[in-house]
């Protein structure tokens, strides 16, 4: 039986396939993150095509111990679904997938890794058929809210994510930080009070000045219960400007339905944090597995629109 759709995502931070049938159930996420060189701050684009290729062959074995079931396959190729949005890093999964979708004789979607990452949360939420929602894309290169597929408000430079892992790594911690300075916030009793906040207008904010101000703070300290402070502070700023962006949204489109989504989400600080700072809002968060980079968003995004794309 052709039930199933095969889903590839090659991103800057890992290498995702999917296999997803057509009523939504996961038979496969294949999720192996990208290796970064120790004291890195990230990958360069022929790094990332290059760890794809040789990254791909042993995930794609593993879905095609289905291949009878395959039905279709979708592939992100790009990075959001907008004209010039390219990344060279997504051209090795769509080889693979145009490959494998000639070599099976099955259709081929090419979509975004953006729209993969809204489906993956959307797709198994309340609000699945929902268009009243301020979506948040939260990851390690990207900090955007979108509301009926507009970016409508999010930072003006670099990303949340960017400034987690360059605080992170500049601290001695392995590339993506997320997860470290994550516990650090949830294991510390009290932020500090050095830094100023997160000016957030109309939903819009830059981040480079709070970095700024993080990193040198952490020159000048050494005692190992400060610098923990000083993390659960800029992870306190952080969610200043969530909530505030979230208000401001509200008063703009008047929607208290709110999903987030993307690798920054899926800390369990923040996650603690934003239901009581926002109350009164229905908020969704996706399972952790889901929020980061995977390709069982783009694998459903075939799904919803089965009667279009088979």
């Amino acid at each position: 039986m052709k039930d199933l759709i095969l889903g590839i995502d090659t991103s800057n931070y890992r290498t995702s396939v999917a296999l997803v049938d057509l009523k939504g159930e996961i038979i496969l996420n294949h999720r192996e993150l990208l290796k970064v060189p120790e004291g890195k701050r990230g990958l360069r684009q022929s790094e990332a095509f290059f760890q794809h290729v040789n990254a791909l062959p042993d995930a794609i074995s593993s879905a095609m111990e289905y291949r009878d079931r395959i039905t279709g396959i979708s592939v992100s190729t790009r990075p959001r679904p907008r004209e010039g949005s390219y990344m060279p890093c997504f051209g090795a999964g769509y080889a693979a997938a145009k490959e494998l979708a000639s070599a099976l004789n099955v259709p081929l979607l090419e979509t975004s890794h953006q729209e993969g990452h809204v489906e993956a949360i959307k797709f198994f939420s309340e609000f699945k058929d929902e268009k009243d929602i301020i979506f948040y894309h939260l990851s390690g290169g990207t900090t955007e809210a979108l509301y009926d597929d507009e970016i409508v408000g999010g930072t003006k430079d670099i990303s949340y994510g960017q400034v987690l892992d360059r605080i992170g790594v500049m601290m001695g911690f392995s590339f993506p930080s997320g997860e470290f300075l994550d516990r650090i916030a949830l294991n510390t009793e009290y932020a500090s009070d050095a830094l100023t906040p997160i000016k957030v207008k109309d939903g819009w904010f830059n981040l480079s000045g709070i970095e700024t101000q993080a990193m040198r703070s952490l020159e000048s300290i050494c005692d190992v219960e400060a610098r923990n402070s000083l993390i659960k502070e800029v992870m306190d700023k952080i969610l200043d400007s969530m909530v505030i962006m979230s208000e401001q949204l509200n008063k703009k489109f008047n929607t208290r339905n709110l999903i987030f989504s993307g690798g920054v989400s899926s800390s369990g600080y923040i996650r603690s944090q934003i239901p009581e700072r926002l109350k009164g809002y229905n908020i969704v968060f996706g399972s952790p597995e889901l929020s980061g980079d995977n390709a069982v968003g783009t694998a459903l995004i075939m799904v919803r629109g089965q009667k279009e794309y088979l």
